[in-house]
């Protein structure tokens, strides 16, 4: 397993390797390590925390059972409204803020670290958004405010603005009056009232 691309910052190899060991059996298909970020302490660091970052979820990596076991909280880039980091004295505290769950932080990140994977998570949620974004507007059904209609304000008739039939109009006239008239009230839609129409004037 080539780790050296993922040691770039400083990131402790054995935490690296341990960590891309257990995510063999999680990726999805297709789905590929981006960064890996290794928590560091100021005193000795026996059992760091990591997180890692792939093009589809982010996973907050947590070492328990004496380092024999890991905890993993893991998110979509979709379940995520935003992300923070702040740095501090000794290195930066990590945040994520799932959209349905209290937020979530891991400290003492190295400070450059924190600085990629705030590129890298951003720029993957970016990417996200705008997937969602397409998928929306290539969905069957869907407009574009390219292709949408403009919109037309349909204004009712009171009743003594109604049209008037005469009796001398003839019957042609009195039906598109008619016509007209169930199209102000709105009691038929415009597709029908205009195939009506057409099929009425199609008599002349």
């Amino acid at each position: 397993m080539n780790i050296d691309r993922y040691i770039n910052e400083e990131q402790d190899p054995k935490t690296v390797e341990k960590i891309l060991g257990k995510l063999q059996d999680i990726l999805d298909s297709g789905e590929l390590v981006t960064y890996i970020a290794v928590q560091k302490k100021p005193a000795v660091t026996l059992l760091p925390d990591s997180i890692v970052l792939t093009n589809k979820r982010i996973f907050l990596c947590e070492a328990t059972n004496l380092g024999l076991s890991t905890n993993f909280e893991i998110f979509k880039w979709s379940d995520l409204k935003t992300i923070t980091f702040k740095e501090e004295f000794f290195g930066a505290k990590f945040t994520i803020v799932p959209t349905d769950d209290e937020n979530l932080t891991v400290d003492y990140i190295p400070k450059v670290q924190a600085r990629k994977l705030y590129q890298f998570a951003k720029e993957s949620m970016e990417k996200q958004q705008e997937q969602e974004r397409r998928d929306q507007e290539n969905k069957p059904g869907s407009e574009t405010s390219d292709d949408r209609p403009s919109i037309q304000h349909n204004f009712k008739l009171m009743p003594e603005e109604e049209p008037i039939l005469k009796d001398d109009d003839d019957e042609l006239t009195k039906k598109l009056k008619k016509l007209k008239s169930l199209y102000d009230k709105q009691l038929i839609t415009q597709e029908e009232y205009n195939s009506k129409k057409q099929e009425l004037l199609s008599q002349l």
